[in-house]
Formats: structure tokens, C-alpha cells, sequence
């Protein structure tokens, strides 16, 4: 089995579930805040709904600059204004990222890849391993705060792994 296949059926179980948990955000809460300095509950299903990106950053270019000399805007990913956005970005991002997924070869997933703050380099890893720990491992722990963020609200908490106290028969 290719590196591409085993790694787009990860992505793929992880994407289906951040769109489930997207699709429980009520629209009327997208501003609240579990505390201070915790992003809103929109500002956290938006970069959710961005995080597929990062699939074709990394695989399209060999390091990636937290702090760049020459910022400009610093690079603000999108807000989306309803969850209707937020999923529909999701579903585009997500497809453009199993292209890049898929048409990339074993010799790209093994490629090295930095991540850089102000030219320092912070860490080096094969692009697979930068796919599994810097794209998907972090949407799940998001995907994880936005849980955190429905039940406090008194939403219904969908599965993602198995049964959840809401729906403990599925």
C-alpha cells in the first residue's frame, strides 16, 4: 500500500468527524468564549475548517516560517460568519487536500520538512510524520476543545470514537 492511501484513510476519519462537530456549533454562539483568552467558538470551527490547508503547504514546500522577516499580514486564515461557511470551507479545503494527498509519491512523504520561527528552525520531520502530527493530531486536539466547548454549552456531543453520553446507542 502506498504512503499516500494509508495516510488519506487517516485523513479521511479525521476530516468526517470535524464536520460532525462543525455541524453542532449553534450559529447564535459563534462568539462565545469558555474564558478570556480562549478563542470564540466561531474563531475555533473556522481554524478548524482552515487546518486542511496545512496538508498542501506542507507537501507543496519544504519549511514553513512562524514569524517570517517579511509578515506582512501575518497570514490570517479566514473567519467564517455561520457554520454553513464553516462546513462548506471544510468540505473544500479537505477536497483539495486529498488531491494533494493523493497525488503525491513516497519519495515527497519522506521528504524532510521544517517548521521555523524567525528563521530558527523548531523542528525537521519526514512530511508523512508532519501530515500525522502538525495537520491531523491537530485538528483532533481542537476538534477535542470544540467538545469541551459544546457540552459546556449544553449541546449534544456526537461520536467520534464510539458512544458519547448523548448518544450512547449508536
Amino acid at each position: 500500500m502506498s504512503m499516500s492511501a494509508t495516510i488519506l484513510a487517516q485523513f479521511d476519519q479525521v476530516a468526517m468527524g470535524t464536520r460532525q462537530h462543525l455541524e453542532s456549533i449553534p450559529d447564535e454562539k459563534l462568539g462565545w468564549k469558555p474564558h478570556e483568552k480562549s478563542y470564540s467558538i466561531g474563531e475555533l470551527g473556522s481554524h478548524l475548517a482552515n487546518l486542511p490547508n496545512w496538508v498542501m503547504m506542507t507537501l507543496g514546500q519544504d519549511e514553513f516560517d512562524l514569524n517570517p522577516a517579511d509578515a506582512g499580514d501575518g497570514g490570517q486564515q479566514p473567519e467564517y460568519g455561520s457554520v454553513t461557511e464553516m462546513v462548506a470551507a471544510l468540505d473544500t479545503n479537505t477536497e483539495a487536500a486529498r488531491g494533494a494527498i493523493e497525488g503525491a509519491s513516497d519519495e515527497t512523504f519522506m521528504s524532510p520538512w521544517s517548521l521555523l520561527n524567525g528563521g530558527e528552525v523548531i523542528f525537521t520531520m519526514p512530511k508523512l510524520a508532519v501530515l500525522r502530527v502538525f495537520v491531523m493530531d491537530h485538528m483532533i486536539h481542537h476538534r477535542g476543545q470544540l467538545t469541551v466547548y459544546l457540552r459546556l454549552l449544553d449541546v449534544p456531543v456526537q461520536q467520534t470514537f464510539g458512544p458519547t453520553a448523548d448518544f450512547p446507542d449508536m
